[in-house]
């Protein structure tokens, strides 16, 4: 769903947050809370008639993930796309339902075929206490982009969000009603990461 895009992550948000912060004297790597660790994506309406859609929120946990702190510190997460749920709380449940069934299928995330989102990063850069800027690559619909990370450190978490683009990824935004009602190409990932005790 996405381009090669600065993120500020509070999720996505991406791809990706709490990531690879060096912890002083030590070297290790840290897997990541997979109960308390997840992804959001946030989809946002247009066009003409987008007074009668909506926004859609949909969450996934992070399945698995690791923060290295040794020497060159680095993370990598990955999500499980079959296992994306459309939250929208204000929909009905079968509407719901039919966005969940659109976002699955062929014509969005066509998770089936390809399940795997993850991130990998390139290069960590420290720029106080508490922010970081990560580098790296995303994979998302059977296709890898670079992505630029900027994430913040808080109460235990790591959050972050990163505004991308669908068509980056292959992915063609939903458009009904003759393009009256559709999403917009750009959507936002958030992320919020634990890590392990």
């Amino acid at each position: 769903m996405m381009n090669r895009a600065t993120l500020s992550m509070g999720v996505l948000a991406v791809v990706l947050g709490g990531w690879m912060w060096p912890v002083a004297a030590r070297s290790e790597s840290r897997a990541m809370d997979v109960s308390r660790s997840v992804l959001k994506i946030r989809v946002f309406k247009s066009g003409l008639l987008s007074a009668f859609a909506h926004d859609h929120e949909i969450e996934a946990p992070i399945e698995q993930g690791a923060v290295e702190t040794a020497g060159k510190p680095a993370v990598e997460f990955r999500v499980d796309a079959r296992r994306l749920r459309v939250l929208d709380p204000e929909l009905a449940a079968d509407k719901r339902a039919e966005v969940q069934k659109t976002m699955d299928g062929p014509q969005v995330l066509d998770s089936s075929r390809f399940s795997g989102i993850s991130f990998q990063s390139m290069s960590v850069e420290k720029i106080d206490a508490e922010h970081w800027i990560v580098r790296g690559n995303l994979t998302l619909h059977g296709q890898t982009r670079p992505l630029i990370v900027t994430a913040i450190q808080k109460d235990g978490h790591y959050r972050g969000s990163a505004t991308l683009k669908q068509r980056d990824f292959g992915i063609a935004p939903v458009s009904i009603a003759g393009g009256t009602v559709k999403v917009k190409d750009e959507v936002t990932v958030e992320f919020d990461i634990v890590l392990a005790e």
